[in-house]
């Protein structure tokens, strides 16, 4: 039986202003080469897993959740060849950027839907990603706005699902009641936080990439926050 579609809003852009023509032509040229494979309900209606070992000959997935302007995407695939990587990103003019940075590194294993990442979570194998990777995610800073925000049930249970247990999920925010929420609604999804002290959120990964919106946010004044959880090893979250 076909999975009957759900009802899910989107909000944000979905393209910005003018793309340059180099732009225009990495979309028209590179962007299908890169697709994980169907994903859309168009193209799969019946949500068929995706197959991640043709995908990337075994090598492990990671995924990461609204990617911008792909500058860690492509600095963690450059770093980890063994790893494949997903990105899921809507807004068109950051997925331009990211197949120009592709091109520029010269890496391969990196695949991306330019959509909805609930989409995505779909279709990937329940227990198949061994890191995710949330960062710097749309602040949706008024109070009514926020159930818009990633740090909610309706995306962190599909997230639970595709990450093998015991896989790293990293949030990095400059925004302080972002980072309350997603410390009350990421453990309740089946993760742990795992910070024994200050540094563990004050300061970055060993392997962080500064990206962009992070110099943006230090320019203005903001602090980064860097938030690291653990998918529980249970099926189902608490």
């Amino acid at each position: 039986m076909t999975p009957e579609r759900p009802h899910r809003n989107f909000y944000g852009r979905r393209r910005g202003k003018h793309l340059r023509d180099s732009q225009e032509a990495y979309l028209a040229e590179d962007l299908a080469g890169l697709s994980p494979g169907p994903v859309s309900w168009e193209e799969n209606p019946e949500r068929a897993p995706l197959d991640l070992d043709a995908l990337f000959g075994g090598r492990e997935v990671w995924l990461e959740v609204g990617f911008g302007g792909g500058e860690h995407m492509v600095h963690q695939a450059a770093a980890n060849p063994q790893a494949g990587i997903i990105g899921a990103e809507p807004y068109i003019n950051g997925v331009a950027m990211l197949l120009g940075k592709i091109r520029a590194a010269g890496v391969d294993n990196i695949r991306i839907h330019p959509g909805d990442a609930r989409d995505l979570m779909d279709v990937l194998p329940a227990g198949s990603v061994a890191k995710a990777f949330l960062l710097y995610p749309d602040p949706w800073p008024k109070a009514r706005h926020h159930r818009r925000r990633f740090v909610t049930q309706e995306h962190l249970g599909p997230l639970h699902r595709v990450l093998k247990p015991g896989a790293e999920f990293r949030v990095a925010t400059d925004i302080p009641d972002y980072v309350r929420q997603a410390l009350v609604e990421v453990p309740k999804a089946g993760f742990e936080w795992l910070a024994e002290g200050p540094r563990d959120w004050r300061e970055p990964w060993g392997d962080w990439l500064s990206t962009r919106y992070e110099q943006k946010a230090l320019r203005e004044g903001r602090v980064p926050h860097y938030l690291t959880f653990r998918r529980r090893a249970e099926v189902s979250p608490d």
